[in-house]
């Protein structure tokens, strides 16, 4: 009995000392599976961080980022809201600006503080037979203004203004203080062609006719007005000095 077991232990021993190619395949395979279960389980410990936890503290988690999330995207929103607001508030200064500077350009023109320049016409009302009505004068002024003339002069000396005075006068017209000799030549800006329009129509043709005068009127594109209508002084205002 003795001899049986120590002959198997001594089988075993020269086995394992001389392993054959089946026993040297058999343990390749075996160390490969186990530094394979060895990797798995590390990789699982490692990303399975939330594994340890409860059911519960996983939903708690979740619901934690998810309000972090919606706090965030809220903070966005109204970052977003204060961005558009501020551009839609300084679009609509930028564009009253804009619209308070047209209209000062417009009124300042109007008023005839500052020269301009741009298309027009030039109308020369020359006396043939006898001198032109100041009340015929006024008429062809009042028909330039109705079809939108912006500026306009005459003789190269005075601006016309809402509040300008005409006077009959000898030897000429009295406009605004300023005696004016014809040929009366009316520099008017604005659409050419309406204005051409307005100084061919009977009415104004004959009145200039009937006063023994003549009408010439010439559209121009380019026309300057450098005269300046001069501040009215109220007679009401307190004397200076």
């Amino acid at each position: 009995m003795g001899e049986e077991q120590e002959s198997g232990r001594a089988r075993l021993w020269r086995a394992l000392a001389r392993p054959n190619r089946s026993q040297a395949v058999v343990g390749v395979l075996l160390a490969l599976v186990g530094f394979a279960a060895i990797t798995q389980i590390r990789a699982t410990e490692d990303d399975s961080s939330y594994a340890s936890l409860r059911e519960q503290d996983l939903i708690d988690v979740l619901n934690g980022l998810a309000g972090a999330s919606q706090r965030t995207q809220a903070e966005i929103d109204r970052l977003v809201r204060s961005r558009d607001d501020l551009q839609s508030e300084s679009t609509r200064r930028q564009a009253a600006i804009d619209r308070a500077r047209r209209e000062l350009d417009s009124l300042t023109v109007l008023a005839g503080r500052v020269p301009v320049s741009g298309p027009g016409v030039r109308v020369t009302l020359s006396e043939v037979t006898s001198p032109i009505k100041v009340s015929t004068f006024l008429d062809v002024i009042q028909e330039l203004r109705s079809v939108g003339a912006e500026a306009i002069q005459v003789n190269g000396e005075v601006r016309l203004v809402a509040d300008s005075a005409f006077e009959d006068a000898e030897g000429g017209l009295l406009v605004d203080g300023v005696l004016l000799e014809p040929p009366f030549v009316i520099d008017a800006i604005g659409d050419p062609s309406a204005l051409r329009g307005a100084m061919t129509f009977p009415s104004t043709t004959t009145a200039i006719e009937d006063d023994g005068g003549r009408i010439e009127t010439e559209e121009e594109s380019e026309i300057d007005i450098d005269s300046v209508a001069e501040p009215r002084t109220s007679e009401f205002a307190e004397p200076t000095g």
